[in-house]
């Protein structure tokens, strides 16, 4: 008795209807394994009041020397301060000093030109508290929480503060219009 063998393959070579429902049926769970996915990769998108919070502009020109305005930014609070003569000239002074635990030159904390103008996001890098000017050993920002000590340009000099008080992506747009985020 003679065998016979069985193949997937039709006359010459040609693929089946076997080949064909196996190509279909793949495509089909890829598809819905797509379909499936989507909606718990769009969920990871930040919402739409999120976006619209992800910038603001603030006219400068409202803060005069020596004075602080605080803005609310992405729901955190952002300190403006136009610094005075004296305070550029101390925190200067103190670019090079041997305390500072992040060191950091006062000119890489602002923007050229606008030296006197120190934009800082206003939340204590130790916990999270709001900082209040002025009452600082160093002419800064005081911690009343823990005890944290910045100068005026929100470097970390003296506390348990592990690092400056952050700068935000920020820009001046037109004149005195900063733009941050």
């Amino acid at each position: 008795m003679a065998e016979s063998v069985v193949t997937n393959e039709g006359p010459e070579g040609e693929a089946t209807r076997r080949d064909f429902i196996h190509i279909a049926a793949g495509a089909a769970a890829a598809g819905a394994g797509v379909m499936v996915a989507w909606p718990l990769i769009n969920s990871m998108n930040p919402a739409a009041d999120t976006l619209a919070l992800s910038t603001t502009e603030f006219d400068t020109s409202k803060v005069s020397e020596g004075m602080q305005i605080v803005i609310t930014w992405q729901g955190k609070p952002v300190f403006v301060r136009n610094r005075t003569a004296a305070e550029l000239q101390r925190v200067i002074a103190d670019n090079d000093a041997s305390d500072l635990k992040e060191p950091q030159t006062d000119q890489e904390r602002t923007k050229p030109g606008h030296e006197p103008m120190l934009v800082v996001i206003g939340s204590c890098t130790h916990l999270g508290c709001i900082p209040t000017f002025g009452s600082g050993d160093f002419g800064g920002w005081f911690c009343p929480c823990h005890g944290s000590h910045y100068d005026a340009s929100g470097r970390i000099r003296k506390g348990p503060a592990p690092k400056n008080l952050v700068v935000p992506e920020y820009e001046f747009t037109a004149g005195s219009t900063i733009r941050i985020g």
